[in-house]
């Protein structure tokens, strides 16, 4: 090994600090929260239900990271009787909403975009089935108290580049490891289909299918794409298309093959809306923040597209894929729709329930409902609204913690500002 000379030795080091720099700042220092231990009552908030009606002045309780009872605390409180432990949190003004979830995200394997020890999204190779999202996420990522301080709750995980880049996880935002962020493992293989790579896709899904019926030794490749092939309980595969032409041939290749396809991105799903809904094929739409692709088209292309698919009976989710980091951001999103003509409940419901749906997990979350994860966030107003902050959450029960390092950062100065008389030590 060549030995450095003196004049780089300083870049050297320079450099290590560097890394070693945002290493260390990429650490998440907020506490998991406990298990729940005794029951919770949220009594006086409107609660959005998603599934059901919006009820004023409601009550909803959690046991052991469950929902209960759901309804209006006007006739439910003055009927039961609590247990000595219950806690009765008086919520007036308040509105309830289930955890908000962003559908397709790299939370946990992408950290500083800079620094590539911090990227773990991209498996070496183009046909990586057996990779599975979860494994290389984070717990410790800054990014994801960020997230979940606006109230996203959950989040699907993707791995990307290639043609099969992987599984998809499904995580919560609260844990210490891997294994207790991990809601969903296995949610459904990722495929890129493009003109120069069908021939390859056709042959290792044909190699998996007769693997499926009969083989001596283990493949974890071909195991891991026998999970969307017919079977008892079928995953998806998550076909990232944009185009007209990529989304037509994404859902025809993948019903040629007898698999659940579900688009994501779906820029161009507006034109091709008869097909999704004859094919029953979900779409998660790649945002609402962006320009139009079509020199043609409206400017408010990205901003009418959800509309556009419910209006068609399109099932859809919203996702902030295309810009990381920015999934807090998930609600300005659906406010941006509502604004070109989506209603609010739909808007609410792409970002909740349809997300669950849509991923799989609907019987655990997305909704207020009695046995669902008590998976919910507290808000002072209407979520969609820039100006309304989360004050609280709760995540199978569990009370989050929902401070970040943009908190942190911001109580810091605000207290440094205080101590030089520049602001009130009242203000907030």
């Amino acid at each position: 090994m060549k030995v450095p000379t003196m004049k780089y030795i300083p870049t050297l080091i320079a450099a290590s600090l560097a890394t070693f720099t945002s290493l260390a700042v990429a650490q998440d220092l907020t506490l998991t929260a406990p298990e729940q231990d005794h029951p919770i009552f949220l009594v006086g908030a409107t609660a959005h239900t998603i599934s059901g009606e919006t009820i004023d002045n409601a009550v909803v309780s959690m046991n052991e990271g469950r929902i209960g009872m759901v309804g209006s605390a006007a006739e439910i409180m003055p009927r039961i009787m609590l247990s000595p432990d219950s806690e009765i949190i008086d919520l007036s003004g308040m509105h309830i909403y289930p955890g908000l979830i962003d559908s397709v995200t790299r939370l946990g394997l992408e950290e500083v975009s800079a620094v590539r020890a911090t990227l773990d999204y991209n498996e070496v190779g183009s046909i990586t089935p057996e990779v599975r999202a979860y494994v290389a996420v984070n717990p410790d990522s800054v990014v994801i108290p960020v997230a979940r301080t606006n109230g996203i709750l959950t989040v699907g995980v993707f791995p990307s580049g290639g043609t099969i880049p992987g599984r998809a996880s499904i995580l919560s935002t609260d844990g210490w490891t891997t294994e207790d962020l991990a809601m969903v493992r296995d949610a459904g293989l990722i495929v890129s289909l493009r003109d120069n790579n069908t021939d390859a896709l056709n042959e290792i899904f044909a190699q998996a299918a007769a693997y499926s019926q009969s083989h001596s030794t283990t493949d974890q490749r071909l195991d891991a794409i026998a999970t969307v092939l017919e079977s008892e309980r079928q995953n998806p595969v998550f076909m990232r298309a944009n185009t007209f032409d990529q989304i037509t041939n994404s859902i025809n290749w993948a019903l040629d093959h007898n698999l659940k396809p579900i688009i994501v991105g779906g820029r161009d799903a507006h034109l091709c809306a008869d097909l999704l809904v004859s094919t029953n094929t979900p779409v998660i739409i790649g945002g609402t923040f962006g320009f139009p692709k079509r020199p043609d088209a409206p400017y408010n292309n990205p901003f009418t597209l959800p509309q556009k698919l419910e209006a068609a009976g399109v099932q859809w989710s919203l996702t902030m894929s295309s810009r990381f980091g920015h999934e807090r951001n998930l609600p300005d999103a659906a406010a941006i729709a509502v604004a070109h003509g989506l209603s609010p409940d739909a808007a609410l419901k792409g970002i909740t329930l349809s997300a669950a749906q849509i991923l799989g997990v609907d019987h655990l979350i997305g909704s207020i409902e009695k046995g669902k994860h008590a998976t919910l966030i507290i808000a002072d107003g209407d979520i969609l609204e820039t100006t309304t902050v989360v004050r609280s959450a709760y995540i199978q029960g569990r009370s989050i913690d929902l401070s970040n390092k943009q908190t942190k950062l911001r109580d810091a100065y605000r207290e440094k500002y205080r101590q030089l008389d520049l602001i009130e030590s009242s203000e907030n």
